[in-house]
């Protein structure tokens, strides 16, 4: 028994043998502070089971748990210029762009789809509030109305998630004319006759929430959203008033006609079939994987009853 293999050798061997932990193995709820395991808390789609806070989750996650079976194709969308303004404050355009991409593992901020859910085709459009906040640049207003053209071309309802900050400041009058570029493409829809709902997450403000989040025929809401134009501060600033409490908050504007549902993140799936085959004036959804009575098996069923 000596200092080497009492204490030389066990330190060596567990240098040699230590296993790194992942550091995102846990995630602690914003609202209730529980720390919850990464597995349990994606299985539930990013909500806290302890509290159903609603956490972000990311575009093509929500669209997996959306899709029949999480098949979806992607839509192409055309690119914009990068950088027409040549924007610089502390950082280039680019060069913040290039930090978004590497975060998120997109290309923008909006991602389209299409698929089915409830064997019904749909096209399906999803801001990424991690890029950049969502921000409205010229690439959102062209992948909106990339998703218009390929819903009219299918005729196909088009379900939209909204999660923004606004206009991109880097892209000046651009962004802001994306505004006016999305209202048509919303039109294009209305005047096809097809459903265009609007599934407003957290949060959702600026020109987002003053142009085509809500322009739906059906809007739809999360728990809790921050769904407002201008924040809290700027209004009670501007009007010398204090707000209500829960003023701007998704259950607020249901209260105050501005929203048709609030739905759990869980049942937003179930509930949007339900919603598009009402609108296509189709028959509801078969649920699990029985197949349809046949007309004679119906009959004879009748007659045996009588």
């Amino acid at each position: 028994m000596n200092w080497i293999s009492n204490y030389v050798r066990p330190k060596i061997n567990s240098l040699f043998s230590r296993r790194e932990v992942p550091e995102n193995l846990w995630t602690k709820c914003g609202e209730c502070g529980t720390m919850l395991f990464h597995r349990e808390l994606s299985d539930n789609l990013n909500v806290c089971t302890q509290c159903d806070h609603h956490m972000a989750i990311s575009p093509r996650s929500r669209l997996e748990a959306l899709f029949d079976g999480g098949i979806f194709i992607d839509v192409k969308v055309p690119k914009p210029i990068v950088d027409p303004l040549k924007f610089r404050d502390q950082k280039k355009y680019p060069d913040r762009l290039k930090v978004a991409q590497k975060k998120t593992g997109e290309t923008e901020a909006m991602l389209i789809a299409e698929g089915e859910i409830g064997n019904t085709g749909i096209i399906a459009a999803c801001q990424d509030f991690s890029f950049m906040g969502g921000s409205m640049g010229m690439h959102v207003g062209n992948a909106i109305i990339a998703a218009a053209q390929r819903a009219v071309e299918l005729k196909r309802p088009l379900i939209l998630f909204s999660a923004a900050g606004g206009a991109r400041m880097q892209e000046g009058i651009l962004s802001l004319m994306q505004m006016p570029r999305t209202t048509i493409a919303v039109q294009m829809l209305k005047e096809a006759n097809l459903p265009y709902i609007v599934v407003l997450t957290h949060p959702t403000t600026g020109g987002v929430t003053a142009s085509y989040a809500m322009l739906g025929d059906v809007h739809i809401a999360e728990p809790n959203a921050l769904i407002c134009f201008a924040g809290q501060r700027v209004i009670e600033q501007t009007i010398r008033e204090k707000l209500p409490e829960g003023f701007q908050r998704a259950e607020y504007l249901l209260d105050h006609g501005m929203l048709d549902r609030v739905t759990h993140r869980k049942q937003m799936r179930e509930e949007l079939i339900t919603i598009i085959r009402i609108l296509l004036k189709k028959s509801p959804a078969i649920k699990g994987n029985l197949p349809k009575p046949l007309p004679e098996e119906k009959s004879i069923n009748a007659d045996k009853l009588t």
